[in-house]
């Protein structure tokens, strides 16, 4: 016979029926997790995906009533219409910009925090402050910030003798602009997540390296950052995706304006959509956004993949 604990520190005997059916609730526990999983991401990613995928073949106009199959045709619409190459250039600078920015400035940071031991985990709360705020709320403070009569940082710019700047107003100046807010908003994030993956490195390590006579720049190229190619990776990725998606701070903030200086394919995807109704063509760019997205994703990891065994 079995015998299981109780809490007044006596043992009741435990069947082997009793043991068979714990287990067998444990495994049916499981079961359930995974089919819930599975079913959410089935039902509000794999099933959204396929619909689009199909659409994307349509003339497809609900106000209208239209639904009729035109196959290729909303793909070549895309390659002869000059507005797709040009969400698709702004696309890639924004994403370029913000996920370098975003990923270096943060693992900096993050050096710099797991440096001190006093108030680290002050500074990286006060880090991920600006992460958990609305993304809308954010925006719009920083329509305010970036005024180009009374903005917060004009009059910072002033008080140095340099003029005041268009920023969001200026076709040369707003896709640069967007992408400073961004990085500020989301450094934060992966600044605890570089922290936590550095603080996971055995010091003795970086000890050896150290007596070895290796200065901490080589030790950081060769101990610390490969023990941490999990971590950038999965930051860098998180980032790429994200900001490739990125919709909500660049209608807020400029409106793909001015002109189409901040014309991005999220956004192209939307006016198609709820501007022009086009369902079908907006299917077609969000497959074809999703592509480029899993292409360059595919390849970030090969390389990193490929520089981590080396």
């Amino acid at each position: 016979m079995l015998q299981a604990p109780t809490g007044l520190g006596k043992n009741i005997p435990l069947s082997k029926e009793n043991a068979v059916m714990k287990k067998r609730n444990a495994n049916l526990f499981f079961v359930v997790g995974i089919l819930l999983i599975v079913s959410y991401y089935a039902i509000l990613f794999v099933y959204p995906l396929l619909v689009a995928m199909v659409r994307s073949f349509y003339n497809w106009n609900p106000l209208k009533g239209t639904e009729d199959y035109t196959g290729a045709a909303n793909y070549i619409d895309i390659m002869k219409n000059p507005l797709f190459y040009v969400s698709l250039k702004n696309t890639l600078i924004f994403t370029a910009l913000a996920v370098t920015g975003r990923v270096f400035l943060s693992l900096l940071i993050a050096l710099g925090l797991v440096s001190i031991t006093r108030g680290r985990d002050f500074l990286r709360s006060t880090y991920f402050l600006p992460v958990i705020m609305p993304i809308v709320a954010v925006s719009i403070i920083w329509l305010w910030v970036y005024h180009p009569r009374s903005g917060l940082l004009n009059m910072f710019l002033d008080g140095f003798g340099i003029g005041k700047q268009l920023f969001l107003k200026s076709p040369d100046q707003a896709l640069y602009s967007v992408v400073a807010m961004v990085i500020w908003k989301d450094v934060g994030y992966s600044v605890i997540i570089f922290t936590a993956g550095l603080l996971g490195v055995p010091q003795s390590l970086k000890e050896a390296a150290w007596i070895d006579g290796a200065s901490r720049w080589q030790t950081f190229r060769a101990v610390v950052f490969p023990s941490i190619i999990p971590t950038f990776t999965f930051v860098l990725i998180t980032a790429m995706i994200g900001y490739f998606q990125s919709f909500v701070e660049i209608f807020i903030l400029t409106g793909g304006g001015p002109g189409t200086a901040t014309y991005v394919l999220s956004f192209l995807i939307f006016h198609q959509a709820f501007k022009v109704f086009d369902f079908g063509y907006a299917s077609a760019l969000s497959v074809i956004l999703f592509t480029l997205i899993t292409i360059i994703t595919v390849i970030q990891l090969k390389v990193l993949q490929k520089g981590n065994e080396e």
